[in-house]
């Protein structure tokens, strides 16, 4: 019986295109970092103050998979998801790619040091950061799936990828509990994040099937 090559968790024809925008997202971290290391403010209210119902609940519904209970559901399902289908290395990207990007935005709050309301830990913003990732997993699956050229392919990951993070963006601003720029570290730090574990976990998991 043949072997089938494994889908790639990163199709070879983003790898550069991806990996040129890793790049860029990597220097705006960077250099908001540096802008905003030490800031701290008192209460912050969204420009939007009062969000009525049903966008309030909405919000409520958007932040609860960014938390913990919500995201170990969600990346449960996805990498279930991915692993049934036969995308197994994008199931290991789920954890890893995952793993990588919350674990890049807890150890930036305490270096770069901003705060708000007073004392927590703002940039950049975790659920941000975690609903890009999977934004950026799921497109990049279709992408290969549909067989998309580099220019088709990266316009379908990153618009997918720039949806999810203005999405939950808007919900931990609306909500008050990160800055606008905040949202901004945290899409940027996965997309800094994700493209190089991705070609990592292409390269060191088996290839075949």
């Amino acid at each position: 019986m043949v072997e089938k090559p494994a889908p790639p968790a990163l199709p070879r024809s983003l790898r550069l295109p991806l990996g040129v925008a890793a790049m860029v997202a990597a220097l705006v971290v960077l250099a908001q970092g540096l802008l905003y290391a030490g800031e701290s403010s008192g209460e912050f209210v969204a420009p939007w103050d009062g969000l009525e119902q049903p966008l309030y609940g909405i919000a409520l519904v958007i932040d609860f998979l960014g938390e913990p209970l919500g995201a170990v559901l969600l990346v449960a399902a996805l990498t279930g998801g991915c692993w049934l289908a036969g995308r197994r290395r994008s199931a290991v990207l789920v954890l890893a790619g995952t793993g990588v990007t919350v674990g890049a935005t807890a150890l930036l709050k305490p270096i770069v040091g901003r705060t708000i309301h007073g004392g927590y830990l703002s940039f950049p913003s975790g659920h941000t950061a975690f609903a890009t990732t999977l934004a950026l997993i799921v497109a990049m699956a279709a992408a290969d799936r549909l067989r998309l050229g580099g220019a088709a392919g990266t316009v379908l990951v990153l618009s997918v990828a720039l949806l999810a993070g203005a999405v939950m963006g808007w919900t931990e601003v609306a909500l008050s509990a990160h800055y606008p720029t905040d949202a901004l570290g945290g899409f940027c730090t996965a997309l800094a994040a994700v493209p190089p574990t991705s070609w990592a976990v292409d390269r060191f998991f088996p290839a075949r099937r």
